[in-house]
């Protein structure tokens, strides 16, 4: 289990999950940020620290590991976002979208009216920060025909 960060930052970085257990702004009860989760996390301002971040980066792509949902948002809206990484002691399962799970605690931080139509990112596994937004996979399911 990985998570990488990249593209505008000073160093690739990616985290395991040992790393990320040691970095600052752990939150150690999810369910005091996001009522009905639960988890041990830590702030996304953290990994993006760690990654520093170039001034031109406006964006963060968000990316499941199965690379079916992509979300691109505004990184200073979503900085106190929680990568849910741990449940129990025990890494979080997959059935729970581990083994990292996004979850933003305010849902009018990404200007949707919903967090979840937002960017809670089940199995995130890439965070690639951008000049700009760029399409994402709810752009393509905005821009096809429902039948």
């Amino acid at each position: 289990m990985s998570l990488t960060v990249y593209g505008q930052v000073e160093r690739e970085k990616s985290f395991g999950y040992a790393e990320l257990k040691t970095l600052p702004n752990q939150v150690e009860d999810v369910s005091r940020e996001v009522e009905g989760r639960q988890g041990r996390g830590v702030r996304l301002r953290s990994l993006i620290e760690a990654a520093g971040r170039k001034a031109g980066a406006t964006h963060a792509t968000l990316a499941s590991g199965d690379d079916k949902f992509t979300a691109s948002v505004p990184l200073d809206d979503i900085l106190d976002a929680v990568l849910v990484y741990e449940l129990k002691g025990e890494p979080l399962p997959a059935h729970l979208g581990g083994p990292i799970r996004f979850l933003i605690p305010d849902a009018a931080a990404c200007h949707s009216g919903g967090a979840d139509s937002c960017a809670n990112v089940k199995f995130l596994s890439r965070i690639e920060l951008t000049q700009g937004k760029v399409e994402d996979s709810r752009d393509k399911k905005n821009a096809t025909p429902h039948g």
